[in-house]
């Protein structure tokens, strides 16, 4: 059920700032946005009722999302990068920033962020990411994916996880329609170097988190059937799924989000076009006309 974030007490994507760093650095430096976020959730006390409520226009959930622009906004200074998609590293000069109080962070991250957009001689707009807090989705590309995926059948939906394991190097991919088969939508092999391993998949077109029940019971049904399982869906995962995902003396499962989602329907091509755009940076060389 989609809740209005008006009648919520929501924490600003700048709230998230120091937060980040702290949870980077107490991780060694280093994180998943997994674990980045559950660091969030845990030091910040948000309770699970806070992480499900969405945007009305998408469905997509609001916290996560001001995470996600709380880590942009920190890479603009150089407080953390991320080399790879997915993991986001702390620089010395975000351990540096994280001994500075929060108010600091804000001021410094919307000085750097004003220095970029004078840079590029970007004109502020409505959709600029402007550090105010708007009280509304940012439009950006993988919201307005996943808004176009929610509108598909749950059927065609698992086609096109289907096809996205198959183009990402499964073979033997199969969607088995089954009903009381304990959420498992389809079974595909993977194979890496000399190992094959048989992996069961479920498909959740769904706006809000997949809790820890849903995780759990899939477990139970992919029990004795396939060496990995994999959940894939269109929202997100609670903090308490993704534990259950990696529960110690259990078979791992691995999670797919909408986030992780969209960037793989980029990367793959799949019903996403890519033009690279390049953006001429301008030097006046004051030297030169000093000759004359």
């Amino acid at each position: 059920m989609t809740t209005s974030p008006k009648n919520m007490d929501l924490p600003k994507y700048t709230d998230f700032f120091k937060p980040t760093l702290d949870a980077l650095r107490d991780l060694g430096g280093s994180g998943s946005v997994e674990e980045i976020e559950d660091a969030l959730v845990s030091s910040m006390k948000i309770p699970a009722e806070l992480l499900n409520v969405t945007y009305s226009k998408s469905g997509a959930p609001i916290l996560p999302d001001r995470m996600s622009w709380a880590r942009s906004f920190l890479k603009i200074p150089g407080f953390i990068t991320n080399p790879q998609r997915g993991v986001w590293i702390l620089t010395e000069e975000g351990r540096a920033a994280a001994e500075r109080p929060s108010a600091d962070l804000r001021r410094i991250v919307a000085d750097a962020y004003n220095a970029s957009l004078a840079t590029k001689k970007a004109v502020e707009s409505e959709n600029d990411m402007a550090l105010v807090d708007r009280g509304e989705e940012v439009d950006d590309w993988s919201s307005r994916l996943l808004q176009r995926l929610m509108t598909i059948s749950p059927s065609a939906f698992e086609q096109l996880c289907k096809r996205i394991l198959r183009e990402s190097g499964f073979t033997r991919v199969e969607v088995t329609g089954k009903t009381n088969d304990g959420g498992i939508d389809g079974v595909g092999v993977l194979r890496i170097n000399l190992v094959s391993f048989h992996v069961l998949f479920q498909c959740k077109r769904w706006k809000n988190a997949v809790g820890s029940e849903v995780v759990r019971n899939f477990r139970g049904a992919m029990q004795g059937r396939a060496d990995k399982g994999l959940i894939i869906t269109t929202g997100t995962f609670t903090a308490e799924g993704r534990r259950e995902a990696t529960r110690d003396g259990a078979p791992a499962i691995d999670l797919i989000d909408g986030e992780t989602l969209c960037g793989l329907l980029k990367d793959l091509r799949l019903g996403v076009s890519v033009r690279e755009v390049i953006v001429e940076e301008i030097t006046i060389n004051n030297e030169f006309f000093e000759q004359f």
